[in-house]
């Protein structure tokens, strides 16, 4: 992996959402500190609630961090105004995981896919040209410009939503679940299109998921979060097949196999480790 200084710097972030009425606040993430340099892929993983989407928002300034920093190119962009946002979209874009919702029904693929170089004052002729190259990087016919969301398959609309983030050349992708809701064909389709893509653009990404085996697919490094903490940090090689931790074991035994027996003793193994992960967090 490339050895550049860190393109985003997070370091002691801390999220608590306030309560309503006379419910105390919520507190989603706690001293959260990593790195991600050019070209690489960062996984965080772990089960609904365990604060991997509030990192992804906090980056994108859609949550407002309690406590810690967090740098993008060496400025510290945690308190970051929606000026300096609009600047900042320009490096930082974000995939999210329902390509159902996230594209405007109404528009064609061309419009949708013109409409953030429109904002960035690209020509229409420019445009329109780059347009084309967008949907042969993600490998969509030619004619798909012309046509809605609707008239494409749930792999294809994220195909759209990934030409649309790469559109004006980002430096970091926040993915969100990009591929939770598409079936395990189309899941290895798209994540050997982010692959291909960031071999060619030298783009980064922070990927969320629940999913240890779509993790491993992609990251360069991992992060596991529970409750709002990290419980284990490492190389994605070594931490989704050699845990450490008992709730990534856990998360580890939970991914589903094809032998019945095997599948049996993971159950049953992972059933072991709840009260292991309690213990081992508290």
């Amino acid at each position: 992996m490339p050895h550049e200084q860190p393109l985003l710097e997070v370091d002691g972030l801390a999220v608590t959402y306030p309560g309503r009425g006379r419910r105390a606040g919520f507190r989603a993430l706690e001293d959260i500190s990593f790195a991600i340099r050019p070209g690489e892929t960062l996984g965080l993983v772990g089960e609904s609630g365990s604060g991997k989407t509030t990192i992804g928002r906090a980056i994108l300034g859609l949550v407002k961090p309690t406590a810690g920093r967090i740098r993008f190119d060496g400025e510290d962009i945690t308190h970051a105004g929606r000026t300096a946002r609009r600047t900042l979209s320009r490096d930082l874009q974000v995939v999210f995981q329902d390509p159902y919702t996230s594209l405007n029904p109404s528009m064609t693929v061309e419009e949708i896919l013109a409409e953030p170089l429109a904002i960035q004052g690209w020509s229409r002729r420019e445009a329109l040209a780059r347009v084309r190259g967008l949907l042969d990087r993600v490998h969509l016919p030619s004619d798909a410009g012309g046509r809605l969301p609707r008239e494409f398959s749930g792999g294809q609309r994220q195909r759209i939503a990934i030409a649309r983030a790469i559109a004006i050349e980002p430096r970091l992708i926040v993915c969100d679940e990009p591929v939770s809701a598409l079936d395990l064909t189309t899941q290895a389709r798209v994540l050997d299109l982010l692959v291909e893509i960031q071999e060619a653009t030298g783009v980064s990404y922070l990927f969320v998921s629940h999913d240890l085996s779509v993790i491993r697919h992609i990251s360069h490094n991992v992060i596991v979060l529970y409750r709002g903490r990290i419980v284990e940090h490492g190389r994605a090689a070594q931490v989704t097949s050699q845990p450490h931790h008992p709730y990534t074991q856990r998360l580890f035994m939970s991914a589903p196999v094809p032998d019945p027996k095997l599948q049996r003793e993971r159950r049953e193994a992972r059933r072991g480790l709840v009260a292991a992960t309690s213990e081992h967090v508290a």
